[in-house]
């Protein structure tokens, strides 16, 4: 660029931030990909001035201005030229766009590519009537043509990989989903079949594709995450499928939430309400309770305790207590109400909220219960209980080990931090030491292994 970059200096100003803030957000996003970069305030006056930023940086400047805008910044308005065409300029179908995924998921080699994929606020989400009907018509014509019973296999086989997700962590089972998508799901939805068992086969394909988003979540793949659950959407809308489509709203509404995305959590979450007008009561609290964690995020108290009573009194008219709605059960609704009273400063609340989560949920839900055990113990710990936050991360020790799972594994890595300023309590060294025979070399902070290894040469 020959002169200054005016419109990128416009959208600088309006963002309201000095230079090292600019570079600081962009850095933030680097992480947040698993990209760490160290621009400083020189960086951003070149930009400012002219100078193009690399090509891989420029999605991080953009999606940088969209969160504090609150809007979509494309390429054209930030003064960057467009990104490179892949292939086609069509947009991919909705099962090669699902094979194309599924196969670089599988592809360790492609892993790292994939990963770098980040976070967007300003994703277009369809609502109920765009994805109606929305789907391109499956590919017929195929050496095989579907029927009933293979969509009752996808079903079957979905519910076993939810299972091992819950029991040993999405590191164990997105492999295995991935595969499952790519060499069975993708192919049944280009077989031939009667219109009624296609529709059945998106419906049943569009569980898998969310159940795999919600691992790349665990492992902090959120923009992975944000694919599956895109085509999660288009096949749950082309089946009509309002369960799922509204499964996955909320799905993205809880990534928001957690990556502290509070507008986006809410907007999906009230999305995701609006498009199930008939839900029972069981969805009802389902959905319910997600607004209220969202709501109370964005400050908004009244919305979030009155969506936190109406998932309450919808849960209590609820009749089953199956596995249905992501695994909505009292233990959910326990977790919903102790983020409300957290984020609404009642933290003796939500200590309380917590403990009844961990007391009502299923003991094969040990991923869950490691990050909520975690959440119990920092919660303890900010109130000045030590002992009882020791306590509550000696249980979370006891199941590390069984799951494979990101989210569980940044738990553990918070509690060294949480824990430094106290090592001289004995309690809290008995904690550091059994910590790290169970966690891997890679995740112990530096400073807790050199401490070990003044210890031991001590």
């Amino acid at each position: 660029m020959l002169g200054p970059n005016e419109t990128l200096a416009r959208l600088h100003r309006e963002a309201g931030w000095t230079l090292r803030q600019f570079a600081q957000e962009v850095n933030k996003l680097g992480t947040e990909r698993g990209t760490p970069l160290r621009y400083r305030e020189p960086s951003a006056h070149q930009w400012l001035n002219g100078h193009m930023p690399k090509e891989a940086v420029r999605p991080l400047i953009l999606e940088a201005l969209a969160r504090r805008l609150g809007r979509p910044i494309t390429h054209s308005e930030a003064g960057f030229p467009s990104p490179p065409a892949e292939g086609s300029s069509e947009l991919p179908s909705t099962v090669e766009g699902l094979l194309d995924l599924g196969r670089s998921d599988m592809d360790p080699s492609r892993r790292g590519v994939l990963g770098a994929g980040l976070f967007s606020v300003a994703l277009t989400v369809p609502d109920w009537p765009d994805a109606v009907g929305r789907m391109e018509a499956a590919r017929k014509g195929g050496a095989r043509r579907i029927g009933i019973s293979d969509v009752q296999s996808v079903i079957a086989m979905t519910e076993r990989l939810s299972d091992i997700d819950d029991q040993f962590g999405g590191r164990t089972a997105r492999p295995m989903a991935a595969a499952y998508m790519v060499n069975t799901v993708a192919p049944y939805l280009r077989a031939d079949a009667p219109e009624n068992v296609r529709k059945a086969m998106m419906a049943a394909a569009s569980d898998p594709s969310y159940l795999t988003g919600y691992m790349a979540v665990d492992e902090g793949l959120h923009g992975t995450a944000q694919r599956y659950y895109l085509k999660a959407l288009e096949l749950a809308g082309a089946s009509e499928d309002h369960l799922t489509f509204c499964t996955t709203l909320r799905g993205m509404s809880v990534q928001a939430v957690d990556l502290g995305h509070g507008p986006q959590a809410l907007r999906l979450a009230d999305a995701a309400s609006a498009a199930s007008p008939q839900a029972g009561p069981r969805m009802r609290a389902f959905l319910a309770g997600q607004q209220a964690h969202a709501a109370a995020q964005e400050g908004n108290k009244r919305m979030a305790l009155q969506r936190i009573r109406e998932a309450e009194k919808a849960m209590e008219r609820a009749e089953s207590q199956s596995r249905a709605l992501g695994s909505y059960n009292p233990s959910s609704l326990a977790y919903h109400v102790g983020q409300v009273r957290y984020q609404t400063a009642d933290l003796t609340g939500s200590i309380e909220s917590l403990k009844e989560s961990n007391r009502l949920r299923p003991g094969t839900f040990r991923r869950t219960s490691v990050r909520y055990l975690s959440m119990l113990a920092e919660r303890q710990l900010e109130i000045g209980h030590l002992e009882a936050a020791c306590e509550t991360w000696e249980s979370v020790l006891e199941l590390y080990p069984l799951v494979q799972s990101g989210q569980c594994d940044r738990s553990i890595t918070a509690m060294f931090r949480r824990i430094r300023p106290y090592v001289k309590n004995r309690t809290v060294r008995d904690l550091q030491e059994r910590a790290r025979l169970v966690t891997p070399p890679s995740l112990i902070p530096s400073w807790e292994s050199r401490n070990r290894m003044v210890h031991t040469l001590g």
